[in-house]
């Protein structure tokens, strides 16, 4: 079982991460292998809209996306995370959800059995950002199983999700979630591990 993880903030210290990082590590505690790909120490362009797109039998951007959607479409489970800027998801998780269009054009398809989206705001706009990531990952109904969402306000960039220790298990708990879908366990048995 694998959970690969795409950050969309540029920055490693920030609330995202942070937060991203209480996710993997509660996945991990239970033997999930976890991968963090920060989208900001990568090059990954934009979608250039090639006409011949489906055609190709790789993207003829030269960047470090195919690797990147190799990795996220073959994941067990995905995690999404984005801090929420002009009332949405940042420009870094925006151009890598364009790019995820090359795997439509080659009906090459999510292998995840769960989802966990991360949208982190100053203040407001965490809706609108999970709507977005919802609408990515092909589910509109906030009741489907295996979506899980993590939504908070930290409350301006002085402030840190570390220092609000519910935030923090809203985090720890949305990895214990996914576990137990990943390894098909009970509440119960999960606990006793």
């Amino acid at each position: 079982m694998k959970v690969v993880a795409i950050g969309g903030s540029p920055r490693l210290d920030g609330n995202t991460n942070y937060l991203m990082d209480e996710v993997l590590n509660e996945l991990a505690k239970r033997g999930i292998e976890t991968e963090k790909i920060v989208l900001n120490q990568y090059r990954v362009n934009p979608c250039q809209a090639h006409s011949n797109c489906r055609q190709s039998p790789k993207c003829l951007q030269e960047d470090d996306a195919p690797w990147i959607l190799e990795k996220f479409s073959q994941a067990d489970g995905i995690i999404i995370a984005s801090p929420v800027y002009f009332g949405s998801i940042s420009a870094q998780t925006k151009t890598f959800l364009d790019r995820t269009f090359f795997l439509y054009t080659h009906n090459i398809p999510k292998q995840a059995k769960c989802f966990g989206l991360i949208a982190i705001a100053g203040r407001a706009g965490f809706d609108q950002a999970i709507q977005e990531l919802r609408k990515f990952v092909g589910l509109r109904d906030a009741s489907q199983a295996n979506v899980f969402t993590l939504k908070a306000a930290v409350g301006g960039p002085d402030k840190h999700a570390r220092d609000n220790p519910q935030m923090v298990e809203e985090a720890r708990e949305m990895g214990r979630q996914m576990a137990r879908v990943l390894l098909g366990m009970d509440e119960q048995s999960q606990e006793m591990r």
